[in-house]
């Protein structure tokens, strides 16, 4: 093997690693989360641009009020899981770039100025920090169920405002009984990559 990390967390964070369909009715602690997310924060993103934003379903009214805006398939397993994630992306990511790019202060103006070059970038970098997240759930030795099978428009009214674009929903928990489907086909490294 020409990897570093040990074969048995390899499998953890990606071979056996999977969708998470059901769950087991132990809870998710905010320490837990804080613990993922003082890892998952160091993941590279451009600028050291930080616009992931996460928003935790807790209560059941809030619970009651997301899966209403989740695709029918998608509705049961968020309704049961012990915690829902609702992953965005903050368009006024910028406001922050001073202090996370503190040698280029200029960065916030001269780059992100208008919004539609902040929405693109705030999409990309949120998307990378998401996957981040859902390999932080899998090292916390728990399973994430990312979706995007929901209204978009009706999450982000309901729980977000206009600077906050939702990006995806997460269930987190320990996996349940019958929790994967099974694994679907890969593209082989012939398929994928190319030298030139």
């Amino acid at each position: 093997m020409s990897l570093v990390l040990d074969p048995t967390a390899q499998d953890l964070l990606f071979r056996e690693a999977r969708t998470a369909n059901t769950f087991t009715d132990e809870p998710v602690t905010d320490e837990q989360v804080q613990a993922i997310y003082d890892l998952v924060k160091y993941g590279p993103t451009s600028m050291n641009q930080s616009p992931l934003r996460v928003t935790l379903v807790r209560s059941p009214e809030a619970r009651e009020r997301l899966v209403q805006h989740m695709a029918e398939g998608n509705q049961q397993k968020t309704a049961a899981a012990p915690l829902v994630a609702i992953l965005s992306a903050d368009n006024e990511f910028h406001e922050e770039l001073p202090e996370l790019f503190p040698h280029f202060p200029q960065a916030k103006d001269l780059f992100f100025g208008e919004r539609s070059a902040r929405e693109g970038s705030a999409a990309l970098n949120a998307a990378l920090q998401a996957a981040y997240f859902i390999i932080g759930v899998r090292a916390a030795g728990l399973a994430a169920g990312p979706m995007t099978g929901l209204d978009f428009a009706g999450v982000q009214k309901e729980f977000l405002d206009d600077d906050h674009s939702p990006l995806m929903v997460v269930n987190i928990g320990k996996p349940g009984e019958d929790a994967w489907f099974p694994r679907s086909p890969r593209l082989g490294f012939d398929q994928v990559v190319t030298t030139v």
